[in-house]
């Protein structure tokens, strides 16, 4: 008795376990179709040219949060600038814009050839405004960072200290008074004499209110940016070129904003925010935001505000994203700079791109957990391949897309870059389900009439040219792998430093779309031509 029980029980637990197995499996095969419309009548926006940017900051490796010193040897006072991963990944770029600044500028002064003083480094100090002291740009690290630059082919830009001649108030949270801008000045000077190109100079880091700094008002700030344009006027004059001003480089905020371009339109050249709409470094659930679209449309309403701002103010300034990490106190190892990362980060790409944004720059392109490259060896983080796509694929010229079907699909498309087509980047969050995408395209003004191309299983003899899909996944599937795969291989640098070939597969034009599970998937399609991307509208790109 006690044995056919035993076999009973044996058996039945073999039969669950293949129910189950069952089960697993039928949701791992889950497939579902989907359109993606695309107007191709005209473009919604256009991007610069180098749009993808990313960021070098002033942090120590004493620069800590919630007790993880992640910083290492990235300060643009000590990055090693012999390394050749380093050098090469801005290289494949040619060209990639650097955003130098963050917090520590508006402590940083600068060396000039007449200062007797030692030029010293951060400290950490709790008593301090941002925990640290003063510290101080060498001029010979200054000539190593341009020469490195001119090298490698980077177009820079770089943050003023603002508060430089200002005191800040008995509440702390407040600075006054005027921009001193002798010491900027100084080091302006010696950058055009030594021959060095800066393609903007930016004016603070997060002083508006809503960062990290003590606020100044948004008329002392729109002053002390007309002050920096008469600078500029002045040091330029008879130069070929002008650099931008950019500012303020800060959380955007709907009162102060408008007041501050209101006054400095005629000063300014590019409005810069910053991003971190994904959480705190020490927030548990930030895997779950990341994959949740809900939560990253929320950043639609700020982007879509200030496109509002300029274009009701008149002003000629354009919108960038001046710093944007997802993951805000230096981020979180296995998360910001591991595959995960790329679902916020390639989806606020894309849609900032939407809303007229003319550059976005990550934070950072090495140092803290949220950067492009390993802190350590320089080696690509997933999110760099992600970036690099984008920069080689994705072109000015924006197109409004529409997809009818699963929610967690995510569609960007633009005019091809530097061939004839569009481009799409594919972002799949869904963590079981694969989509198996059809496209529709709107060849002429839907107002007059419905002229659409269907792609997908339509015979026209040109569709003979293959199209070309970048399927981006994780190693094992492990969303915190720190290793990409492209169409399941793996990316690694040589040992020679270099930064592996991206190479596509090639796919008949008129099968759909397939982008599986948790992947994402750029696409160039140079079958399709419509008006948006025709060589006369590019010229007014």
């Amino acid at each position: 008795m006690a044995s056919s029980f035993r076999c009973f029980l044996v058996l039945y637990f073999l039969l669950l376990s293949l129910y189950f197995t069952q089960i697993s499996r039928a949701e791992e095969d889950i497939v579902e179709e989907g359109i993606l419309y695309i107007d191709g009548f005209s473009s919604i926006a256009k991007i610069d040219e180098d749009f993808i940017c990313a960021t070098l900051d002033w942090w120590p490796p004493s620069k800590c949060d919630y007790g993880t010193c992640s910083w290492g040897n990235a300060s643009l006072l000590n990055l090693d600038l012999s390394n050749k991963v380093f050098f090469n990944a801005i290289r494949a770029f040619s060209p990639l814009t650097i955003r130098l600044g963050g917090t520590l500028q508006d402590k940083l002064i600068y060396q000039t050839k007449y200062d007797r003083q030692p030029c010293t480094p951060f400290l950490h100090d709790d008593t301090e405004l941002f925990k640290f002291t003063q510290g101080c740009l060498p001029l010979s690290r200054w000539d190593e960072l341009n020469k490195f630059f001119k090298k490698t082919g980077a177009k820079v830009t770089f943050g003023l200290n603002t508060l430089n001649g200002k005191t800040i108030a008995s509440d702390g949270r407040t600075a006054l008074g005027g921009w001193d801008s002798s010491n900027a000045a100084s080091l302006i000077r010696y950058t055009v004499s030594r021959g060095y190109t800066i393609h903007g100079w930016e004016l603070g880091n997060e002083l508006n209110g809503n960062g990290i700094g003590p606020a100044i008002s948004a008329d002392q700030y729109a002053y002390d940016v007309i002050a920096l344009h008469k600078l500029l006027q002045d040091i330029y004059k008879g130069k070929d070129v002008v650099p931008l001003i950019l500012a303020p480089g800060g959380i955007f905020d709907a009162i102060w904003f408008p007041k501050f371009i209101n006054k400095a339109s005629n000063s300014l050249q590019v409005v810069t925010h910053h991003i971190y709409s994904v959480g705190g470094g020490n927030d548990t659930n930030l895997v779950q935001k990341i994959l949740e679209p809900s939560h990253l449309d929320e950043e639609s309403k700020y982007l879509q505000n200030l496109q509002g701002v300029l274009r009701n103010s008149g002003t000629s300034a354009v919108a960038w994203v001046g710093e944007s990490g997802g993951v805000y106190n230096s981020g979180r190892n296995l998360v910001s700079n591991s595959f995960v990362s790329s679902f916020w980060y390639l989806d606020q790409i894309g849609m900032s791109a939407t809303f007229d944004t003319k550059t976005y720059c990550r934070q950072t392109l090495v140092g803290g957990n949220y950067g492009l490259l390993n802190t350590t060896t320089f080696h690509p983080n997933p999110d760099y391949y992600g970036a690099l796509l984008w920069h080689r694929l994705m072109g000015r010229n924006v197109l409004s897309t529409h997809f009818q079907g699963m929610k967690k699909l995510r569609s960007y498309a633009h005019c091809s870059k530097s061939s004839e087509g569009i481009a799409l980047m594919l972002i799949n969050m869904h963590g079981s389900t694969t989509v198996n995408i059809s496209l529709s395209v709107t060849l002429a003004n839907t107002n007059e009439s419905s002229m659409l191309l269907q792609v997908t299983n339509d015979q026209n003899p040109r569709h003979g040219i293959e199209r070309e899909e970048y399927h981006l996944t994780a190693k094992d599937g492990n969303l915190h792998s720190q290793t990409v795969l492209l169409n399941g291989k793996e990316l690694n640098v040589d040992h020679f430093g270099r930064i592996p070939l991206l190479k596509p597969i090639r796919v008949n034009p008129s099968d759909p779309i397939s982008i599986a599970p948790l992947s994402i998937v750029f696409v160039h399609i140079p079958t399709i031509q419509v008006p948006a991307c025709s060589m006369s509208t590019r010229e007014y790109m």
